[in-house]
């Protein structure tokens, strides 16, 4: 083993970060909102060359998605804080593609794309010939992902579909609320975009896998992802009590249809999350609240006799948990081994020293001096991390840098097409 100094060269290289697994994939992202764009964010955290087409009539719709806004410091211009969530690492070109001079710049880039995403209605690109199959025919091994609704198939292919649409026809808020004859009672909403996020997180496994098969085969290959679909994938348990167990699951609020002691219980300031997974842990818990006994008689010693008594064992630890503050029964129960936690709004989230040390905020400032903050990627590669390199871009930020990077288009092509007002 050398035990020489390295050099500052091999220093400074070994300072900077490494090239993500997808460094010189190339992803033309014509998607905008959530799904696709979230999809394109993975890809391009994980080194992807991502570039965003937009309409110069005011970008992706969620530029204007506010209050919030963030106002850049030197010209005022606003975008909102939603759009800063979901287009990091990309390069912005905007361009009106329902002009010929627009299109031929697009189909230009499609050309040189490994990845095409959209989430345009069904049929809505053919007659621009931003479809699969005209892409095919210039771009024949690409990899194409399609983000809808409800699919390129099937009787509800043509409807347009949003997320919160999605989560009602898909089951989600069939059990997500208070139960009935509860104040406040009847169907909701998750607080979050789930189906939209699943979405996008499918289309990103698709997408890899399509890498993986193109780089053995040399096939590229459309990839159909419905956000109707997803939302039935994701329904997990609660499918499988369905289609194995011919359960129809009902709204039981913070209760889990399948684990008991597993929700949200009252403490004397206020409310804490216990969520006992296994038979042990519920006898550590009720040990550990001076009612060992409990573990041992036989309406509550397993979890399927605590599912049949829950409102009883329920009932026995809410009263066992009354009067302990809440800092001090989390320290009790997580003494205890038991899995246990705090209901944090996001200023205690980002205030979390854990949240800290794991990293989980991105600081970014743009060339105009704005400075933003995005959750990070969350999964933590070794070898090839995510890395941030680009603040979300401007509203056709990099048109003339992408055109001469990915088409070869010279100074004076695009010299022309700023004055003509393409780009």
């Amino acid at each position: 083993m050398s035990d020489r100094m390295p050099t500052a060269e091999q220093a400074a290289e070994a300072a900077q970060p490494s090239p993500g697994a997808l460094d010189g994939l190339r992803v033309l992202d014509l998607s905008r909102v959530l799904a696709g764009p979230w999809c394109a964010q993975n890809l391009a955290d994980l080194g992807a060359d991502v570039v965003k087409v937009e309409s110069p009539d005011g970008g992706d719709d969620t530029r204007k998605w506010g209050p919030p806004f963030v106002t850049e410091p030197e010209t005022g211009r606003r975008d909102a804080a939603y759009y800063f969530a979901t287009n990091r690492n990309k390069r912005s070109i905007a361009v009106d593609f329902r002009q010929p001079e627009g299109l031929e710049l697009v189909r230009d880039l499609a050309r040189q794309a490994d990845v095409v995403i959209e989430n345009f209605k069904l049929g809505g690109l053919r007659k621009y010939g931003l479809d699969v199959e005209s892409i095919r025919e210039i771009n024949p091994n690409v990899i194409y992902c399609s983000i809808t609704g409800f699919g390129q198939t099937g009787p509800y292919a043509a409807r347009p579909g949003y997320d919160f649409l999605l989560q009602g026809m898909g089951g989600l808020m069939s059990f997500t609320g208070l139960p009935d004859g509860v104040p406040g009672a009847g169907p909701m909403k998750v607080g979050v975009a789930v189906c939209d996020l699943f979405t996008a997180m499918y289309a990103t496994t698709a997408i890899l896998a399509a890498v993986v098969h193109r780089e053995k085969t040399g096939e590229g290959q459309h990839i159909d992802c419905a956000l109707f679909d997803t939302q039935i994938a994701v329904l997990a348990n609660q499918a499988s009590n369905w289609l194995n167990g011919g359960t129809v699951p009902q709204r039981m609020g913070n209760n889990h249809p399948n684990v008991v002691p597993y929700r949200v219980y009252p403490v004397a300031d206020g409310h804490i999350i216990i969520a006992c997974g296994n038979d042990r842990q519920f006898g550590a818990l009720v040990t550990a609240l001076g009612a060992a006994e409990l573990a041992g008689d036989p309406r509550f010693a397993t979890n399927e006799a605590r599912v049949m008594n829950r409102a009883e064992i329920d009932q026995r630890i809410e009263a066992l948990l009354q009067a302990i503050p809440r800092d001090a029964a989390l320290h009790q129960i997580e003494a205890a081994g038991v899995p246990c936690g705090p209901i944090n709004d996001l200023a205690d989230v980002f205030a979390d020293p854990h949240v800290a040390a794991r990293g989980a905020v991105v600081e970014q400032t743009d060339d105009s001096g704005l400075t933003t903050r995005s959750v990070a990627f969350p999964a933590r590669l070794d070898r090839t991390p995510a890395t941030y390199r680009r603040a979300p871009p401007r509203l056709g930020q990099n048109g003339a840098e992408v055109l001469a990077d990915w088409a070869g288009y010279d100074p004076a092509r695009l010299a022309a097409l700023r004055r003509d007002g393409v780009i």
